[in-house]
Protein backbone atom coordinates (compact mmCIF):
# COMPACT_ATOMS: atom_id res chain seq x y z
CA UNK A 1 0.00 0.00 0.00
CA UNK A 2 2.88 2.36 0.76
CA UNK A 3 4.41 1.65 -2.63
CA UNK A 4 1.09 2.35 -4.33
CA UNK A 5 0.69 5.69 -2.54
CA UNK A 6 4.23 6.69 -3.48
CA UNK A 7 3.55 5.67 -7.10
CA UNK A 8 0.39 7.77 -7.30
CA UNK A 9 2.12 10.77 -5.72
CA UNK A 10 5.01 10.46 -8.14
CA UNK A 11 2.56 10.37 -11.06
CA UNK A 12 0.78 13.51 -9.82
CA UNK A 13 4.11 15.32 -9.31
CA UNK A 14 5.34 14.22 -12.72
CA UNK A 15 2.17 15.59 -14.30
CA UNK A 16 2.86 19.02 -12.82
CA UNK A 17 6.51 19.01 -13.87
CA UNK A 18 5.61 17.89 -17.40
CA UNK A 19 3.01 20.66 -17.80
CA UNK A 20 5.65 23.27 -16.91
CA UNK A 21 8.29 21.65 -19.11
CA UNK A 22 5.94 21.51 -22.10
CA UNK A 23 5.82 25.31 -22.21
CA UNK A 24 9.61 25.54 -22.57
CA UNK A 25 9.98 23.08 -25.47
CA UNK A 26 10.21 24.29 -29.05
CA UNK A 27 7.54 22.84 -31.39
CA UNK A 28 8.67 20.68 -34.27
CA UNK A 29 6.76 20.41 -37.54
CA UNK A 30 5.83 17.10 -39.16
CA UNK A 31 4.44 13.70 -38.30
CA UNK A 32 1.01 12.12 -38.00
CA UNK A 33 -0.82 11.91 -34.69
CA UNK A 34 -2.71 8.65 -34.18
CA UNK A 35 -5.33 8.70 -31.44
CA UNK A 36 -8.06 6.35 -30.26
CA UNK A 37 -11.79 7.12 -30.09
CA UNK A 38 -14.21 4.93 -28.14
CA UNK A 39 -17.22 5.28 -30.45
CA UNK A 40 -18.05 6.24 -34.03
CA UNK A 41 -19.78 9.54 -34.96
CA UNK A 42 -23.60 9.30 -35.34
CA UNK A 43 -23.36 12.07 -37.96
CA UNK A 44 -20.78 14.71 -38.93
CA UNK A 45 -22.84 17.74 -37.84
CA UNK A 46 -21.44 19.57 -34.82
CA UNK A 47 -24.67 21.55 -34.42
CA UNK A 48 -26.71 18.37 -34.06
CA UNK A 49 -24.52 15.98 -32.06
CA UNK A 50 -23.57 15.90 -28.37
CA UNK A 51 -20.98 13.12 -28.28
CA UNK A 52 -17.18 13.18 -28.19
CA UNK A 53 -17.33 10.44 -30.83
CA UNK A 54 -18.20 13.14 -33.38
CA UNK A 55 -16.15 15.97 -31.91
CA UNK A 56 -12.77 14.26 -31.57
CA UNK A 57 -12.36 13.18 -35.20
CA UNK A 58 -14.13 16.22 -36.75
CA UNK A 59 -13.10 19.26 -34.69
CA UNK A 60 -9.73 19.59 -36.50
CA UNK A 61 -11.60 20.39 -39.74
CA UNK A 62 -13.42 23.41 -38.31
CA UNK A 63 -13.07 26.86 -36.80
CA UNK A 64 -15.47 28.59 -34.40
CA UNK A 65 -16.26 32.26 -33.88
CA UNK A 66 -14.57 32.31 -30.45
CA UNK A 67 -12.67 29.59 -28.61
CA UNK A 68 -11.42 28.76 -25.13
CA UNK A 69 -7.68 29.29 -24.64
CA UNK A 70 -6.56 25.83 -23.48
CA UNK A 71 -3.38 27.21 -21.86
CA UNK A 72 -5.37 29.79 -19.86
CA UNK A 73 -8.76 28.11 -19.47
CA UNK A 74 -11.42 29.51 -19.05
CA UNK A 75 -10.10 32.59 -20.87
CA UNK A 76 -11.83 33.17 -24.22
CA UNK A 77 -10.04 34.29 -27.37
CA UNK A 78 -11.01 34.92 -30.96
CA UNK A 79 -10.95 32.23 -33.61
CA UNK A 80 -12.42 33.53 -36.87
CA UNK A 81 -13.36 36.64 -34.88
CA UNK A 82 -10.39 38.96 -34.43
CA UNK A 83 -12.22 41.16 -31.91
CA UNK A 84 -15.61 41.90 -30.38
CA UNK A 85 -17.38 44.66 -28.47
CA UNK A 86 -20.42 44.82 -26.20
CA UNK A 87 -22.88 47.69 -25.91
CA UNK A 88 -23.37 49.40 -22.55
CA UNK A 89 -26.79 47.84 -22.06
CA UNK A 90 -25.39 44.36 -22.78
CA UNK A 91 -27.86 43.78 -25.60
CA UNK A 92 -25.63 44.16 -28.67
CA UNK A 93 -22.49 42.13 -29.43
CA UNK A 94 -20.47 43.11 -32.50
CA UNK A 95 -17.83 40.74 -33.89
CA UNK A 96 -15.16 41.68 -36.42
CA UNK A 97 -14.26 38.74 -38.69
CA UNK A 98 -10.68 38.03 -39.75
CA UNK A 99 -9.90 38.69 -43.39
CA UNK A 100 -8.33 36.02 -45.55
CA UNK A 101 -9.84 33.00 -43.79
CA UNK A 102 -10.45 30.32 -46.42
CA UNK A 103 -12.71 27.30 -46.55
CA UNK A 104 -11.04 24.10 -47.66
CA UNK A 105 -12.46 24.56 -51.18
CA UNK A 106 -10.50 27.83 -51.48
CA UNK A 107 -13.44 30.24 -51.04
CA UNK A 108 -13.20 33.11 -48.53
CA UNK A 109 -15.12 33.06 -45.26
CA UNK A 110 -17.19 36.19 -44.62
CA UNK A 111 -19.66 37.46 -42.05
CA UNK A 112 -22.41 35.93 -44.17
CA UNK A 113 -21.09 32.43 -43.37
CA UNK A 114 -20.99 33.18 -39.65
CA UNK A 115 -24.56 34.50 -39.70
CA UNK A 116 -25.80 31.48 -41.67
CA UNK A 117 -24.08 29.18 -39.15
CA UNK A 118 -25.78 30.78 -36.17
CA UNK A 119 -29.12 30.97 -37.97
CA UNK A 120 -28.89 27.18 -38.27
CA UNK A 121 -27.97 26.78 -34.59
CA UNK A 122 -30.46 29.26 -33.09
CA UNK A 123 -33.29 29.27 -35.64
CA UNK A 124 -32.98 25.87 -37.36
CA UNK A 125 -35.31 25.21 -40.31
CA UNK A 126 -37.95 22.52 -39.99
CA UNK A 127 -36.45 19.05 -40.00
CA UNK A 128 -33.00 20.22 -38.89
CA UNK A 129 -31.87 19.25 -35.37
CA UNK A 130 -30.01 21.78 -33.23
CA UNK A 131 -28.82 20.48 -29.87
CA UNK A 132 -28.00 23.98 -28.60
CA UNK A 133 -30.97 26.03 -29.74
CA UNK A 134 -32.29 26.43 -26.17
CA UNK A 135 -29.00 27.89 -24.94
CA UNK A 136 -29.43 30.88 -27.24
CA UNK A 137 -32.93 31.83 -26.14
CA UNK A 138 -31.61 35.30 -25.33
CA UNK A 139 -30.82 36.03 -29.01
CA UNK A 140 -33.44 38.02 -30.92
CA UNK A 141 -31.64 38.17 -34.27
CA UNK A 142 -28.28 38.39 -36.06
CA UNK A 143 -27.14 40.80 -38.75
CA UNK A 144 -24.21 40.90 -41.20
CA UNK A 145 -24.05 44.56 -42.25
CA UNK A 146 -20.82 44.00 -44.19
CA UNK A 147 -18.40 41.20 -45.07
CA UNK A 148 -16.38 41.53 -41.87
CA UNK A 149 -19.04 42.35 -39.26
CA UNK A 150 -21.58 40.17 -37.44
CA UNK A 151 -24.00 41.66 -34.91
CA UNK A 152 -25.98 39.69 -32.34
CA UNK A 153 -28.97 41.49 -30.81
CA UNK A 154 -30.18 40.07 -27.50
CA UNK A 155 -33.61 40.18 -25.85
CA UNK A 156 -32.02 40.56 -22.43
CA UNK A 157 -28.49 40.84 -20.99
CA UNK A 158 -26.98 37.37 -20.53
CA UNK A 159 -24.11 36.35 -18.27
CA UNK A 160 -23.44 33.27 -20.38
CA UNK A 161 -23.80 34.51 -23.96
CA UNK A 162 -20.13 35.05 -24.78
CA UNK A 163 -19.24 31.60 -23.41
CA UNK A 164 -22.04 30.04 -25.46
CA UNK A 165 -20.47 31.56 -28.57
CA UNK A 166 -17.13 29.94 -27.66
CA UNK A 167 -18.73 26.48 -27.69
CA UNK A 168 -16.51 23.91 -29.48
CA UNK A 169 -19.65 22.53 -31.15
CA UNK A 170 -20.41 25.71 -33.09
CA UNK A 171 -18.52 24.78 -36.27
CA UNK A 172 -18.56 27.59 -38.85
CA UNK A 173 -20.27 26.30 -41.99
CA UNK A 174 -20.42 27.70 -45.52
CA UNK A 175 -23.53 29.80 -46.21
CA UNK A 176 -23.86 28.73 -49.85
CA UNK A 177 -23.94 25.06 -48.86
CA UNK A 178 -26.51 25.64 -46.09
CA UNK A 179 -28.72 27.60 -48.49
CA UNK A 180 -28.88 24.61 -50.85
CA UNK A 181 -29.15 21.88 -48.18
CA UNK A 182 -29.18 22.69 -44.45
CA UNK A 183 -28.58 18.99 -43.67
CA UNK A 184 -25.54 18.66 -45.98
CA UNK A 185 -23.11 18.73 -43.06
CA UNK A 186 -24.61 15.62 -41.50
CA UNK A 187 -22.77 13.50 -44.10
CA UNK A 188 -20.10 15.86 -45.49
CA UNK A 189 -17.17 17.98 -44.32
CA UNK A 190 -16.19 21.53 -45.38
CA UNK A 191 -14.58 23.84 -42.87
CA UNK A 192 -11.81 26.39 -42.37
CA UNK A 193 -9.93 24.46 -39.67
CA UNK A 194 -6.26 23.43 -39.44
CA UNK A 195 -6.82 20.07 -41.17
CA UNK A 196 -8.64 19.07 -44.35
CA UNK A 197 -10.67 15.88 -44.70
CA UNK A 198 -9.08 12.83 -46.36
CA UNK A 199 -11.25 9.78 -45.63
CA UNK A 200 -13.58 8.02 -43.22
CA UNK A 201 -13.92 4.26 -43.06
CA UNK A 202 -16.87 3.50 -40.71
CA UNK A 203 -15.83 1.40 -37.73
CA UNK A 204 -12.16 1.71 -38.65
CA UNK A 205 -10.59 5.18 -38.95
CA UNK A 206 -10.83 8.87 -39.85
CA UNK A 207 -7.97 10.76 -41.54
CA UNK A 208 -7.16 14.45 -41.86
CA UNK A 209 -4.16 16.23 -43.39
CA UNK A 210 -2.52 19.61 -42.83
CA UNK A 211 -4.35 22.62 -44.28
CA UNK A 212 -1.67 24.69 -46.09
CA UNK A 213 -4.01 27.72 -46.17
CA UNK A 214 -4.90 27.74 -42.46
CA UNK A 215 -5.27 31.31 -41.23
CA UNK A 216 -3.10 30.92 -38.10
CA UNK A 217 0.48 31.42 -39.28
CA UNK A 218 2.75 28.44 -38.63
CA UNK A 219 -0.09 26.10 -37.67
CA UNK A 220 -0.78 23.28 -37.58
CA UNK A 221 2.52 21.59 -36.76
CA UNK A 222 1.34 18.10 -37.66
CA UNK A 223 1.31 16.80 -41.22
CA UNK A 224 -1.92 15.03 -40.36
CA UNK A 225 -3.85 12.87 -37.93
CA UNK A 226 -5.56 9.50 -37.88
CA UNK A 227 -8.38 8.67 -35.45
CA UNK A 228 -8.87 4.93 -34.96
CA UNK A 229 -12.21 3.71 -33.60
CA UNK A 230 -11.95 1.11 -30.81
CA UNK A 231 -15.15 0.65 -28.84
CA UNK A 232 -14.03 -1.56 -25.95
CA UNK A 233 -11.76 -0.22 -23.22
CA UNK A 234 -9.30 -3.14 -23.02
CA UNK A 235 -8.23 -3.07 -26.69
CA UNK A 236 -8.15 0.74 -26.57
CA UNK A 237 -5.72 0.59 -23.64
CA UNK A 238 -3.72 -2.09 -25.45
CA UNK A 239 -3.45 0.18 -28.50
CA UNK A 240 -1.98 2.98 -26.37
CA UNK A 241 0.36 0.60 -24.58
CA UNK A 242 1.67 -0.75 -27.90
CA UNK A 243 2.04 2.71 -29.43
CA UNK A 244 -0.56 2.00 -32.09
CA UNK A 245 -2.32 5.05 -30.66
CA UNK A 246 -0.35 7.78 -28.88
CA UNK A 247 -3.29 9.15 -26.89
CA UNK A 248 -6.98 8.75 -26.12
CA UNK A 249 -8.55 12.12 -25.35
CA UNK A 250 -11.56 11.10 -23.23
CA UNK A 251 -9.78 9.53 -20.26
CA UNK A 252 -8.85 6.32 -18.45
CA UNK A 253 -9.25 5.21 -14.84
CA UNK A 254 -6.44 5.17 -12.21
CA UNK A 255 -5.75 1.46 -12.66
CA UNK A 256 -5.12 1.93 -16.39
CA UNK A 257 -2.94 4.96 -15.66
CA UNK A 258 -0.79 2.99 -13.23
CA UNK A 259 -0.56 0.02 -15.59
CA UNK A 260 0.62 2.21 -18.49
CA UNK A 261 3.15 4.01 -16.30
CA UNK A 262 4.58 0.68 -15.10
CA UNK A 263 4.71 -0.70 -18.63
CA UNK A 264 6.11 2.32 -20.46
CA UNK A 265 8.12 4.21 -17.85
CA UNK A 266 9.46 7.53 -19.11
CA UNK A 267 7.84 6.97 -22.52
CA UNK A 268 4.46 7.88 -21.00
CA UNK A 269 3.17 11.14 -19.55
CA UNK A 270 0.07 11.68 -17.41
CA UNK A 271 -2.15 14.77 -17.26
CA UNK A 272 -5.03 14.98 -14.78
CA UNK A 273 -7.86 17.45 -14.25
CA UNK A 274 -11.28 17.94 -12.67
CA UNK A 275 -14.01 17.13 -15.19
CA UNK A 276 -17.26 18.94 -16.01
CA UNK A 277 -19.15 15.64 -16.09
CA UNK A 278 -21.20 13.78 -13.51
CA UNK A 279 -23.26 10.67 -12.98
CA UNK A 280 -26.84 11.13 -11.82
CA UNK A 281 -29.79 8.94 -10.93
CA UNK A 282 -32.84 9.75 -13.03
CA UNK A 283 -36.11 8.91 -11.32
CA UNK A 284 -39.32 8.67 -13.30
CA UNK A 285 -41.53 11.06 -11.33
CA UNK A 286 -44.60 9.88 -13.28
CA UNK A 287 -44.45 6.28 -12.02
CA UNK A 288 -45.56 5.06 -8.61
CA UNK A 289 -44.19 4.99 -5.98
CA UNK A 290 -41.55 7.37 -7.37
CA UNK A 291 -44.13 10.14 -7.71
CA UNK A 292 -43.92 10.40 -3.89
CA UNK A 293 -41.20 12.80 -2.71
CA UNK A 294 -40.65 10.63 0.38
CA UNK A 295 -39.61 7.70 -1.80
CA UNK A 296 -37.29 9.81 -3.94
CA UNK A 297 -35.73 11.36 -0.87
CA UNK A 298 -35.18 7.91 0.64
CA UNK A 299 -33.32 6.83 -2.50
CA UNK A 300 -30.84 9.69 -2.27
CA UNK A 301 -30.45 9.39 1.53
CA UNK A 302 -29.46 5.73 1.13
CA UNK A 303 -26.33 6.58 -0.92
CA UNK A 304 -23.08 7.25 0.94
CA UNK A 305 -21.31 9.45 -1.58
CA UNK A 306 -18.21 10.06 0.52
CA UNK A 307 -17.47 6.35 0.89
CA UNK A 308 -18.43 5.90 -2.75
CA UNK A 309 -15.81 8.46 -3.75
CA UNK A 310 -13.10 6.51 -1.92
CA UNK A 311 -14.10 3.20 -3.48
CA UNK A 312 -15.03 4.19 -7.01
CA UNK A 313 -12.09 6.56 -7.51
CA UNK A 314 -9.80 3.52 -7.40
CA UNK A 315 -11.57 1.61 -10.18
CA UNK A 316 -13.28 4.27 -12.29
CA UNK A 317 -13.17 7.92 -13.34
CA UNK A 318 -15.62 8.79 -10.54
CA UNK A 319 -14.23 10.89 -7.71
CA UNK A 320 -15.46 14.30 -6.45
CA UNK A 321 -18.60 14.71 -4.35
CA UNK A 322 -20.64 17.69 -5.45
CA UNK A 323 -24.03 19.20 -6.14
CA UNK A 324 -25.42 20.71 -9.33
CA UNK A 325 -22.22 22.64 -10.10
CA UNK A 326 -18.74 21.15 -10.46
CA UNK A 327 -16.79 20.93 -7.18
CA UNK A 328 -13.96 23.45 -7.25
CA UNK A 329 -15.66 25.74 -9.76
CA UNK A 330 -16.61 29.33 -8.99
CA UNK A 331 -20.26 28.25 -8.69
CA UNK A 332 -19.69 25.19 -6.46
CA UNK A 333 -21.49 24.79 -3.16
CA UNK A 334 -19.08 24.85 -0.18
CA UNK A 335 -18.84 21.49 1.56
CA UNK A 336 -20.34 22.88 4.78
CA UNK A 337 -23.53 23.76 2.87
CA UNK A 338 -23.47 20.70 0.63
CA UNK A 339 -23.51 18.28 3.58
CA UNK A 340 -26.84 19.75 4.72
CA UNK A 341 -28.57 18.44 1.57
CA UNK A 342 -30.29 15.04 1.61
CA UNK A 343 -27.83 12.29 0.75
CA UNK A 344 -24.73 14.45 1.00
CA UNK A 345 -24.22 14.26 4.76
CA UNK A 346 -21.38 12.35 6.42
CA UNK A 347 -23.43 10.16 8.79
CA UNK A 348 -24.59 7.32 6.51
CA UNK A 349 -26.25 5.31 9.28
CA UNK A 350 -28.45 8.25 10.32
CA UNK A 351 -29.30 8.93 6.69
CA UNK A 352 -30.29 5.29 6.06
CA UNK A 353 -32.39 5.25 9.20
CA UNK A 354 -34.28 8.27 7.89
CA UNK A 355 -34.57 6.60 4.46
CA UNK A 356 -36.20 3.51 5.99
CA UNK A 357 -38.61 5.72 7.95
CA UNK A 358 -39.63 7.60 4.81
CA UNK A 359 -40.15 4.39 2.82
CA UNK A 360 -42.33 2.93 5.56
CA UNK A 361 -44.32 6.17 5.86
CA UNK A 362 -44.88 6.15 2.08
CA UNK A 363 -46.18 2.57 2.23
CA UNK A 364 -43.22 0.97 0.44
CA UNK A 365 -42.79 -2.60 1.77
CA UNK A 366 -39.52 -4.22 2.81
CA UNK A 367 -37.93 -5.88 -0.22
CA UNK A 368 -39.76 -3.67 -2.72
CA UNK A 369 -38.48 -4.57 -6.19
CA UNK A 370 -37.77 -2.31 -9.15
CA UNK A 371 -35.25 -1.91 -11.99
CA UNK A 372 -32.30 0.42 -12.49
CA UNK A 373 -31.61 0.80 -16.21
CA UNK A 374 -28.15 1.80 -17.32
CA UNK A 375 -25.91 2.37 -20.32
CA UNK A 376 -23.88 -0.69 -21.31
CA UNK A 377 -20.56 1.12 -20.88
CA UNK A 378 -18.29 -0.24 -18.17
CA UNK A 379 -16.45 3.04 -17.57
CA UNK A 380 -18.00 4.63 -15.58
CA UNK A 381 -21.70 3.68 -15.97
CA UNK A 382 -21.76 0.07 -14.82
CA UNK A 383 -19.50 0.68 -11.82
CA UNK A 384 -21.79 3.44 -10.59
CA UNK A 385 -24.91 1.33 -11.19
CA UNK A 386 -23.53 -1.56 -9.14
CA UNK A 387 -22.62 0.80 -6.30
CA UNK A 388 -26.01 2.53 -6.22
CA UNK A 389 -27.85 -0.80 -6.12
CA UNK A 390 -25.66 -1.97 -3.24
CA UNK A 391 -26.52 1.20 -1.32
CA UNK A 392 -30.27 0.78 -1.92
CA UNK A 393 -30.18 -2.80 -0.70
CA UNK A 394 -28.97 -1.48 2.66
CA UNK A 395 -32.38 0.16 3.17
CA UNK A 396 -34.35 -2.95 2.21
CA UNK A 397 -34.85 -2.41 -1.53
CA UNK A 398 -34.49 -5.21 -4.10
CA UNK A 399 -33.14 -3.67 -7.31
CA UNK A 400 -32.34 -5.31 -10.64
CA UNK A 401 -29.54 -3.83 -12.76
CA UNK A 402 -30.32 -3.69 -16.49
CA UNK A 403 -27.47 -2.39 -18.71
CA UNK A 404 -28.55 -1.53 -22.27
CA UNK A 405 -26.93 -0.68 -25.58
CA UNK A 406 -26.79 3.05 -26.33
CA UNK A 407 -29.79 3.14 -28.69
CA UNK A 408 -32.35 1.47 -26.39
CA UNK A 409 -30.87 3.23 -23.34
CA UNK A 410 -31.41 6.74 -24.74
CA UNK A 411 -34.75 5.79 -26.29
CA UNK A 412 -36.10 4.56 -22.94
CA UNK A 413 -34.92 7.70 -21.13
CA UNK A 414 -36.57 9.99 -23.67
CA UNK A 415 -39.81 7.98 -23.71
CA UNK A 416 -40.01 7.57 -19.93
CA UNK A 417 -39.83 3.79 -20.28
CA UNK A 418 -38.01 3.24 -17.00
CA UNK A 419 -38.41 3.44 -13.21
CA UNK A 420 -34.90 4.54 -12.29
CA UNK A 421 -31.86 4.95 -14.52
CA UNK A 422 -28.24 6.01 -14.39
CA UNK A 423 -27.94 9.29 -16.31
CA UNK A 424 -25.11 11.76 -16.98
CA UNK A 425 -24.47 15.43 -17.59
CA UNK A 426 -21.33 16.64 -19.41
CA UNK A 427 -20.49 20.17 -20.57
CA UNK A 428 -17.56 22.16 -21.95
CA UNK A 429 -17.63 24.93 -19.36
CA UNK A 430 -18.66 25.72 -15.80
CA UNK A 431 -21.80 27.63 -16.70
CA UNK A 432 -25.09 27.45 -14.75
CA UNK A 433 -27.12 27.95 -17.93
CA UNK A 434 -25.67 24.62 -19.09
CA UNK A 435 -25.59 22.63 -15.85
CA UNK A 436 -29.03 23.74 -14.63
CA UNK A 437 -31.08 23.41 -17.83
CA UNK A 438 -31.36 19.67 -17.17
CA UNK A 439 -33.46 20.40 -14.09
CA UNK A 440 -36.13 22.77 -15.37
CA UNK A 441 -39.55 21.41 -16.38
CA UNK A 442 -39.47 18.51 -18.82
CA UNK A 443 -41.68 20.35 -21.32
CA UNK A 444 -38.98 23.05 -21.52
CA UNK A 445 -35.85 20.89 -21.33
CA UNK A 446 -35.54 17.82 -23.59
CA UNK A 447 -32.76 16.44 -21.36
CA UNK A 448 -34.89 16.41 -18.20
CA UNK A 449 -35.63 12.69 -18.24
CA UNK A 450 -37.12 12.72 -14.72
CA UNK A 451 -40.41 13.90 -16.27
CA UNK A 452 -41.55 16.52 -13.76
CA UNK A 453 -42.81 20.07 -14.18
CA UNK A 454 -41.89 22.74 -11.65
CA UNK A 455 -42.70 26.41 -12.28
CA UNK A 456 -40.51 27.42 -9.32
CA UNK A 457 -37.43 25.88 -10.94
CA UNK A 458 -38.29 27.44 -14.29
CA UNK A 459 -38.47 30.87 -12.69
CA UNK A 460 -35.22 30.36 -10.77
CA UNK A 461 -33.45 29.29 -13.97
CA UNK A 462 -34.54 32.42 -15.78
CA UNK A 463 -33.55 34.63 -12.84
CA UNK A 464 -30.04 33.19 -12.56
CA UNK A 465 -29.57 33.37 -16.32
CA UNK A 466 -30.46 37.06 -16.47
CA UNK A 467 -28.64 38.06 -13.28
CA UNK A 468 -25.65 40.31 -13.89
CA UNK A 469 -24.69 40.50 -10.20
CA UNK A 470 -22.61 37.37 -9.31
CA UNK A 471 -23.94 37.28 -5.73
CA UNK A 472 -27.54 37.42 -6.92
CA UNK A 473 -26.86 34.67 -9.44
CA UNK A 474 -25.30 32.42 -6.78
CA UNK A 475 -28.36 32.92 -4.58
CA UNK A 476 -30.66 31.60 -7.32
CA UNK A 477 -28.29 28.70 -8.02
CA UNK A 478 -28.32 27.65 -4.37
CA UNK A 479 -32.12 27.84 -4.25
CA UNK A 480 -32.32 25.68 -7.38
CA UNK A 481 -29.94 23.11 -5.94
CA UNK A 482 -31.81 22.82 -2.66
CA UNK A 483 -35.15 22.35 -4.40
CA UNK A 484 -33.87 19.76 -6.88
CA UNK A 485 -31.65 17.67 -4.60
CA UNK A 486 -33.24 18.13 -1.18
CA UNK A 487 -36.77 19.49 -1.00
CA UNK A 488 -38.14 17.51 -3.97
CA UNK A 489 -35.28 15.07 -4.72
CA UNK A 490 -36.54 14.93 -8.31
CA UNK A 491 -33.26 13.47 -9.53
CA UNK A 492 -29.82 13.56 -7.98
CA UNK A 493 -26.08 13.40 -8.54
CA UNK A 494 -23.98 10.47 -7.40
CA UNK A 495 -20.41 11.62 -8.13
CA UNK A 496 -18.53 13.86 -10.53
CA UNK A 497 -15.91 12.56 -12.96
CA UNK A 498 -12.14 13.04 -12.72
CA UNK A 499 -10.13 13.18 -15.95
CA UNK A 500 -6.90 11.19 -16.39
CA UNK A 501 -5.04 11.24 -19.73
CA UNK A 502 -1.96 8.99 -20.00
CA UNK A 503 -0.26 9.60 -23.35
CA UNK A 504 3.04 8.95 -25.07
CA UNK A 505 5.68 11.54 -24.17
CA UNK A 506 6.11 12.33 -27.87
CA UNK A 507 2.74 14.14 -27.85
CA UNK A 508 3.40 17.81 -27.12
CA UNK A 509 1.37 21.02 -27.10
CA UNK A 510 -1.84 19.50 -25.75
CA UNK A 511 -2.71 20.75 -22.23
CA UNK A 512 -5.59 19.01 -20.50
CA UNK A 513 -8.79 20.96 -19.67
CA UNK A 514 -11.80 20.14 -17.48
CA UNK A 515 -13.72 19.02 -20.58
CA UNK A 516 -13.10 16.32 -23.17
CA UNK A 517 -14.94 18.57 -25.64
CA UNK A 518 -12.32 21.35 -25.58
CA UNK A 519 -8.91 21.73 -27.21
CA UNK A 520 -9.59 19.14 -29.91
CA UNK A 521 -8.73 21.06 -33.09
CA UNK A 522 -5.09 19.81 -32.73
CA UNK A 523 -3.67 23.01 -34.19
CA UNK A 524 -0.99 23.38 -31.48
CA UNK A 525 -0.16 19.68 -31.09
CA UNK A 526 3.26 18.45 -32.27
CA UNK A 527 5.32 15.28 -32.06
CA UNK A 528 8.81 15.05 -30.62
CA UNK A 529 11.32 12.61 -32.10
CA UNK A 530 11.10 9.01 -30.89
Amino acid sequence: MKLRRVSVCMIALASIVITVAMAAEQPKAGGTLIFAVGETPPSFDGHRETTFAMLHPLAPHYSTLLRFDADKYPKIEGDVAESWTVSRDGLTYTFKIRKGVKFHDGSLLTARDVKATYDKIIFPPEGVASARKAYFAMVEKMEAPDESTVVFRLKWPSASFIRQVASPWNFIYKADILAKDPRWYEKNVMGTGPFTFVEYVPGSHWVGKKNPDYFVKGRPYLDGYRAIFIRDTAPRVAAVRAGQALIEFRGFNPAVRDDLVRALGDKIRVQESPWICNMTVAINNEKKPFDDVRVRKALTLAIDRWEGSKALSQISIMKPVGGLMRPGSEFATPEAELTKLAGFGKDPEAARKEARRLLKEAGVPEGFAFTLKNRNVKEPYEAVGVYVIDQWRKVGLNVTHLPQEGGPYFADLRAGNYETSIDFNCDFMDEPDYQLIKFISSDKSPINYARYKDAVLDELYEKQSRATDPKERLKHIRQTEKRVLDEQAYTFHVLWWYRIIPHWARVKGWPITPSHYLNQDLRDVWLAAE
